[in-house]
């Protein structure tokens, strides 16, 4: 077992150049591979090296910084940044090392910033897990963001990465500091709350001044490279940002035989707000997805299924099990699975489990009032019933199945309000 564990406190040396230049037609990219000398504690000493590893410690790795040259397809110019986020951290953004940061480290709070980015209009936090938000929300504070993100999901939350889009106070920090995380990153930190934070040894807390600028990347484009088994590549674009606010949604209609259907209930204000904050977070989700938000909160995420209805049975049955969770973990101190264990052994109220579950499903697990977000089309509407029977009173997805007309009949005899965004946000 000590064999095991050990593997994941080594730096693995990689063989990757020192440089790359990419040739496009002519148009020429310069890499420069991302070095640091830092104290590792894992190693117990001061290292030189770049990435930690891989997505598993038997994967060399290595970050490159884009230093030089630009692309420009038709009359879009890509990588055209004066400044860096993830790929420019420096030694002194390292404000507590902890364990040397690994790829996955840097990819979920580069993710977490592709989420973050379109979230400008208040303080705002994502937490990470697998490349994945487990919690994102927008606060009156960064602690009350912290707060609502975390509470989606603290169960995944559990080792994740925390990124957030304002100086993190100490209000936060305490907030923080009863729960373990790999990762904290934010623009600045007041100094008290380093030391609340720094309680955690092997906690890596990365600063990067440019989130206090992040909404200058909202219209920002990337070309997106993927190595395929034989050695090749797909290219492609990023996504042009085109829901931008408000009227860029439309209320669902269709055609269908000649006769239109068209949603009965606009959205109000709030459902508005939720719709567009729902879909923002919805592009840093794997697809096929589908989550829930409520009052600037995501309630649950569904990711990476199959089919449409049952990431959405998936995503309430979370929504479930971590709103059952959470009242037992701030009423007693202790995890929903270790209460219930206990009481069965007769150590806890066998009536107080009881109360707490009939509650959650008094609530539907927090999905009363929820917006149902999806990244692709619903085919058919079993995915929408299986939300509305939950208490969701909005919807909002890209529309253009031939069954369109079903999914509005099922949120009219509901009362439920949806909106067509006309732009499909899968994420593989």
């Amino acid at each position: 077992m000590a064999q095991i564990k050990d593997m994941y406190k080594k730096v693995v040396q990689d063989r990757f150049p020192d440089a790359i230049t990419i040739d496009m037609g002519g148009q020429t990219l310069s890499y420069r591979k991302r070095v640091w000398s830092i104290f590792d504690a894992g190693e117990n000493a001061e290292v030189e090296q770049g990435v930690r590893y891989g997505e598993n410690p038997d994967q060399p790795a290595a970050l490159y910084e884009l230093v030089n040259g630009n692309i420009t397809l038709g009359d879009v110019r890509f990588f055209d940044f004066d400044s860096g986020l993830v790929s420019r951290i420096s030694e002194g953004d390292q404000l507590q090392v902890g364990k040397h940061p690994g790829k996955i480290n840097l990819t979920d709070v580069d993710n977490a910033l592709n989420i973050l980015r379109f979230l400008d209009a208040k303080p705002a936090c994502a937490i990470m897990k697998h490349n994945n938000p487990c919690g994102a929300a927008y606060g009156a504070t960064p602690a009350e963001a912290f707060e609502k993100a975390f509470w989606c999901d603290r169960i995944a939350a559990f080792g994740g990465a925390v990124v957030l889009t304002r100086t993190l106070d100490v209000e936060t920090a305490r907030a923080m500091s009863p729960y373990y995380f790999e990762v904290v990153c934010a623009p600045d930190y007041d100094g008290a709350a380093l030391d609340i934070l720094k309680k955690w040894k092997n906690l890596r807390i990365l600063q990067i001044k440019e989130i206090e600028r992040l909404q200058k990347y909202k219209t920002k484009r990337i070309i997106d490279f993927k190595s395929l088994m034989d050695g090749g590549l797909i290219i492609q674009e990023s996504q042009p940002f085109t829901i931008k606010e408000k009227d860029d949604l439309k209320v669902a209609q269709t055609t269908y035989k000649g006769e239109v259907y068209k949603v009965g209930r606009a959205p109000t204000d709030k459902e508005l707000d939720d719709m567009l904050f729902g879909w923002y977070v919805e592009s840093g989700v794997s697809s096929n997805s589908a989550l829930f938000v409520k009052d600037g909160a995501t309630v649950a995420i569904g990711t990476g299924e199959q089919d449409r209805v049952g990431v959405v049975e998936i995503a309430v049955f979370k929504a479930y099990t971590k709103f059952t969770d959470g009242q037992v973990f701030k009423k007693f101190g202790v995890p929903y699975a270790v209460f219930r264990l206990e009481a069965e052994k007769g150590e806890r109220r066998m009536d107080d489990l009881k109360e707490i579950e009939e509650y959650t499903r008094a609530q539907k697990g927090g999905l009363l009032g929820s917006t149902v977000v999806s990244d692709g089309f619903f085919p058919f509407r079993d995915g929408v019933d299986a939300a509305i029977r939950e208490g969701a009173t909005g919807v909002i997805q890209p529309g253009g199945s031939e069954r369109d007309f079903e999914v509005i009949q099922a949120c009219n005899e509901a009362d439920v309000t949806m909106v067509f965004t006309g732009q499909r946000l899968f994420k593989h």
